[in-house]
């Protein structure tokens, strides 16, 4: 087993982000999904230990207001493309200049932005993402929303059941992530086109939360799309999504 290294670092308005570290090799900058954090995405299923053991770095922060970094409660700690400059903070603070760069849901969604925005990774994987999930947030935004303003009261049954219930194992400050959301705006489509290195769109076979892969994977320059087992809250806990996303970013 790779020894896992943790750290903190400031980022653009010095709110203090965690970050792991595991494996020596080709840096692999992974992004984890919303309300989750780098040891639930990548930690605890395996997925960093694959990419270790492979010859990578896998380099794992906790997004703002996630995990072990900091979630500040003042409305200005929230502009918007927060997140966006959350990563182009962390990209220059590690001195990433050759790597690779994967993102589930949300952390898939700031890796989207962040290629658009300029940042350019040899290699891409946006997992549990689709193009609807890019084009047209509001739709997810808005159910997230709901359930943080009805979390005292959803029950079993409720459509919003299991987020609910994923925000109370992961611990997640509501008041933070509320503010968040509304700081997550849309990628605008022609900006696909500068996704210019190859990208896997890696999602479980029962996972359209976010929209079509199929559709996201041909709207890009050079877009492939693979499946795993899984729904979009089961498919980061399958062996096989680890596996993919090493054998596509392996040399």
């Amino acid at each position: 087993m790779s020894e896992l290294h943790s750290e903190t670092i400031p980022s653009f308005d010095g709110t203090k982000l965690a970050v792991h570290r595991m494996g020596e090799g080709r840096p692999v900058l992974l992004l984890h999904g919303l309300f989750s954090s780098a040891e639930v995405n990548w930690i605890r299923f395996g997925h960093a230990q694959k990419l270790a053991d492979a010859g990578f770095e896998a380099i794992m922060p906790d997004l703002r207001a996630h995990g072990q970094s900091e979630a500040p409660h003042d409305p200005a700690a929230y502009p918007p493309g927060v997140l966006l400059r959350d990563a182009e903070a962390l990209v220059a603070a590690l001195g990433l200049a050759d790597f690779d760069l994967v993102g589930f849901s949300l952390g898939a969604r700031t890796a989207a932005a962040v290629v658009i925005d300029g940042l350019a990774p040899r290699r891409l994987v946006l997992a549990g993402m689709g193009l609807e999930g890019l084009l047209s947030l509001q739709r997810r935004t808005g159910f997230f929303l709901d359930a943080i303003a009805r979390f005292e009261t959803v029950t079993r049954g409720d459509p919003a059941y299991m987020a609910v219930q994923f925000m109370k194992t992961t611990k997640v400050d509501r008041q933070a992530a509320r503010l968040l959301l509304h700081a997550i705006g849309d990628v605008d489509r022609p900006g696909l086109a500068r996704i210019a290195m190859p990208t896997l769109v890696l999602c479980g076979e029962d996972d359209r939360d976010n929209g079509s892969p199929e559709e996201l994977a041909a709207a890009l320059p050079d877009g492939q799309t693979e499946s795993v087992p899984g729904t979009h809250m089961s498919s980061v806990t399958q062996g096989a999504m680890g596996r993919a996303i090493v054998d596509f970013l392996r040399p």
